[in-house]
């Protein structure tokens, strides 16, 4: 058994051929080789671990890898964050999420929380982030208007400038937000808190004070069960948001990819736990996977390599990592949705082995999930899925 599972999301980081792409109208994205195509990098530790093996250009294989790598496909419907999240911990959604790309929020929606708030709403429109404050922020400082807009995703997302409608006032908001769309056809996944700072739209910059707030998963996960089990269940970076604090033993917020990544590598050197430490790493997706910028992509994973070298060095014997995503966001892809595509499995531990080599394609998330609570031997419940892969990683 292994002591410490360390599961790390590269949120995005898909690995195209998605078996259904086509129902989605994503054939043809691939977010791994749009990223390694963007320029020459540096990618020691995830070459090291099996990471480039799994790109369906040869031309990035390594030999001599040392991780146990296999491509996963997603048999839930949908292509969004809580989705990815839920199947790989054990739950598949079967509906996809109700959005408002096309058409912004219902008038009577806008008006409930107009009336709640004490404020008037500008915006209503799929956006993205950066650019309706840039569009908008002037404004908003003006008048005391209240950003909303949404994305692709199952969001309502609250843009504000911290001068003018202070923190707590913004997360109060939120909170009446997510109070109002628990109605059915109002139901989004996520209200976020998007405060940001600056005097015009040349110095606006959205800040790390994010805030999430999510429905919380319609059935037990695989976290739940690590909890009523007993087990350690650590949450870094926003999965706690994910889960709405749902299986979680403790939890730390994070800033950035990097800060995310010390937070796990400042616990796997100091915490002895017994359970599951599950890493976000957010930025592949918000910062350049939506923002449509390959090169920043590549940069931002070479950042990672680097400190996911220095967690590999801090861990034990008896510590095991798995590296895998929620879906993709090919950056050179059309639109800024998320796309359909396979995700990455690595699985690498000191204790291996039968180092350096793939399994077959598995066709859940799920089997991520399966594989850490049979690690625990802990049971599945009857409503979840997946397959554990624990026999594979020896």
């Amino acid at each position: 058994m292994y002591k410490r599972i360390f599961l790390i999301v590269f949120d995005s980081l898909g690995i195209g051929n998605g078996k259904d792409a086509k129902k989605f109208d994503d054939v043809g994205s691939n977010t791994l080789n749009s990223v390694l195509g963007a320029g020459k990098f540096n990618l020691p530790c995830l070459s090291k671990l099996g990471f480039l093996n799994l790109s369906s250009d040869r031309k990035y294989h390594q030999n001599g890898y040392e991780g146990i790598i296999c491509k996963l496909n997603e048999v839930s419907a949908g292509k969004d964050t809580l989705t990815g999240h839920y199947e790989i911990m054990g739950l598949k959604v079967e509906k996809p999420s109700v959005t408002f790309t096309e058409t912004g929020f219902p008038d009577e929606l806008i008006e409930e929380l107009e009336r709640r708030w004490g404020r008037k709403i500008i915006g209503n429109k799929s956006a993205s982030g950066t650019e309706i404050i840039k569009e908008l922020g002037e404004r908003h400082m003006k008048t005391g208007e209240a950003i909303v807009y949404t994305s692709a995703d199952s969001v309502l997302q609250i843009a504000a400038n911290e001068a003018v409608i202070p923190l707590k006032e913004l997360y109060k908001m939120c909170e009446i937000a997510r109070e109002v769309t628990l109605k059915d056809e109002w139901k989004v996944d996520r209200i976020i808190a998007r405060p940001f700072i600056g005097t015009n739209a040349t110095n606006f910059t959205r800040t790390s004070n994010r805030h999430d707030y999510a429905t919380s998963p319609f059935a037990p996960t695989y976290m739940d069960n690590l909890k009523e089990a007993g087990y350690d269940v650590i949450a870094i970076g926003k999965i706690n948001d994910i889960f709405n604090g749902q299986g979680i033993t403790y939890f730390e917020k994070t800033k950035s990819n990097i800060d995310g990544m010390e937070k796990t590598i400042r616990i796997a050197k100091d915490v002895d736990f017994t359970g599951l430490c599950f890493v976000n790493l957010v930025e592949f997706d918000s910062e350049y996977g939506h923002r449509r910028n390959p090169i920043g992509y590549l940069r931002c994973l070479e950042d990672a390599d680097v400190k996911m070298r220095a967690l590999v060095n801090s861990m034990k014997d008896d510590d095991l990592l798995i590296i895998t995503a929620d879906h993709g966001n090919d950056p050179t892809y059309k639109g800024t949705d998320h796309t359909r595509e396979q995700v990455p499995f690595v699985a690498y531990s000191k204790s291996l082995v039968n180092k350096g080599h793939m399994i077959s394609s598995q066709d859940t998330f799920a089997c991520i999930g399966a594989t850490i609570i049979d690690n625990f031997n802990v049971d599945a419940k009857d409503h979840q899925i997946g397959k554990s892969l624990l026999s594979m990683i020896k």
